[in-house]
């Protein structure tokens, strides 16, 4: 392996089968992940969980906090602090009342995650220490889907703080993967008087790690990830510290990246545009390259 991208074993049957109109591409599911930030001695780090080895898709692979969209989101207004939900709609690319379920996701999946919490008790406050046993319980609830995010909130009286949150990127999973996600990617900074703690039943690990460091090691093969992973570290790389990141956001492409698969001398060439470090020659007669 010349880097440490992951590869699913079944990827090439399926571009094969897409190649030759055998696969009919399944509709994506809308879904939200998290770059954690914070300021270290050495330079900003991102918080990274690495998947455990049972899991069935990208075991082993470092990804960042993250999750499907609830569409119990969708309806119920939260309390809400930073841009208007139609500024969000916008920035998205999606009607009011998705932005909210979506930007309701990133808030969730961060809090499922990694413990931490972008809400307060009102528009430019945020909860500190959340690692206790009436937390927990909730946070529990949440994960078994027994709460909604939006009930939560409500429950304790918190307000969304969506200006603590940066639309970075966003990708869409390749059309002849089995379950497809529209995922948009988010920076956040760790919010002073909380700490990250490995809370997902997903992972096996947690680190945090300079954007520089991750790219490296996923060059040299020390860590698996998936090409949106790489891509968003390599991105993140430039910047200075959290803030300057989230400075930076609005002004990010949010035009979707989607795999594209295509039948070229006797291979199947599947490429992301603008990311050509990913792209992969697929034989259409044997597995595909190591």
């Amino acid at each position: 392996m010349a880097n440490g991208q992951w590869f699913p074993p079944d990827w090439p049957d399926r571009i094969r089968a897409l190649a030759d109109g055998a696969l009919t591409p399944v509709a994506p599911k809308r879904a939200a992940t998290v770059m954690l930030l914070r300021d270290t001695d050495a330079g900003p780090a991102v918080h990274m969980l690495r998947r455990r080895a049972s899991m069935a898709f990208a075991a082993g692979a470092y990804a960042y906090p993250g999750g499907g969209v609830d569409p119990r989101d969708d309806d119920h207004q939260v309390r809400w602090a930073g841009p208007t939900r139609a500024w969000w709609a916008d920035r998205l690319g999606v009607d009011e009342t998705a932005a909210q379920a979506i930007v309701c996701a990133a808030v969730r999946e961060t809090y499922e995650e990694a413990g931490v919490l972008l809400a307060g008790t009102g528009p430019d406050s945020v909860v500190g220490d959340t690692t206790g046993d009436d937390w927990e319980t909730d946070r529990a609830a949440l994960v078994a889907r027994e709460l909604s995010f939006a009930e939560f909130l409500d429950r304790r009286g918190l307000t969304l703080r969506s200006d603590l949150l940066g639309a970075w990127t966003r990708w869409i999973t390749p059309e002849f993967e089995p379950r497809r996600y529209d995922t948009w990617f988010f920076v956040a900074a760790l919010p002073e008087g909380q700490r990250t703690r490995n809370a997902s039943t997903e992972a096996d690990r947690t680190v945090w790690i300079r954007p520089r460091d991750a790219a490296t090691a996923y060059d040299e093969g020390r860590l698996l990830m998936m090409p949106p992973t790489v891509a968003t570290l390599r991105q993140l790389i430039p910047y200075a510290g959290p803030a300057e990141a989230l400075a930076a956001a609005p002004d990010r492409d949010l035009t979707p990246v989607l795999a594209r698969a295509r039948l070229e001398d006797g291979e199947v060439v599947l490429s992301w545009p603008g990311h050509d470090e990913f792209t992969k020659h697929v034989p259409t007669g044997g597995p595909a390259p190591a």
